[in-house]
């Protein structure tokens, strides 16, 4: 027989089935050339290991490829798990960051009140001092302006007062008044 492709030969095969007598008694059962049923099997053996090899070859080159793209599905799935890790990691040290840094203007607003009312307490308590102190140094200042003019108005008295023969100088001395 000559070079003819495995479809063909099946064809050819189907057709002769098809077309052979019926056995009488039987129409489910037919006869057909053994030695030409038997060339075309022959035939479809040879060729079938070529087209085995080829389909083979096609179902491991279709296996590999569905491998290499579960494997790239996989690369990708991670390195995208990888990348939400990383920007959850970026996104919880920015909302730390964050936290911490009210927290830090919070405590600073804080301080910064709590030292303004300490000088603004220290600073009132300062004048009020300086108050007091000015205010008993004032009263001591007049004080003594008093005492001075009891004095001078004591002197200016016995001036003016014809002087006694019988004063001592005891008696003449002036009141003790204290400065």
């Amino acid at each position: 027989m000559n070079e003819r492709n495995l479809e063909d030969i099946i064809g050819t095969l189907y057709d002769l089935v098809q077309d052979a007598r019926s056995v009488p008694l039987a129409a489910d059962k037919c006869i057909v050339e053994r030695d030409r049923v038997l060339d075309m099997l022959d035939e479809i053996i040879a060729q079938l290991p070529g087209e085995l090899k080829q389909s083979r070859t096609i179902v491991e080159s279709r296996n590999e490829l569905i491998s290499q793209a579960r494997r790239e599905a996989e690369s990708i799935v991670r390195q995208a798990q990888e990348q939400a890790k990383q920007m959850i990691t970026k996104e919880a040290i920015y909302a730390e960051a964050k936290r911490r840094s009210e927290d830090l203007v919070g405590q600073t607003q804080n301080k910064i009140t709590q030292l303004r009312k300490a000088g603004n307490d220290y600073m009132d308590n300062a004048l009020r001092e300086t108050e007091e102190t000015i205010a008993k140094a004032l009263e001591d200042v007049r004080e003594t302006r008093m005492k001075f003019r009891t004095l001078t108005d004591a002197q200016e008295k016995r001036k003016e007062q014809p002087e006694l023969p019988e004063q001592t100088a005891e008696q003449r001395r002036l009141p003790d008044v204290e400065l």
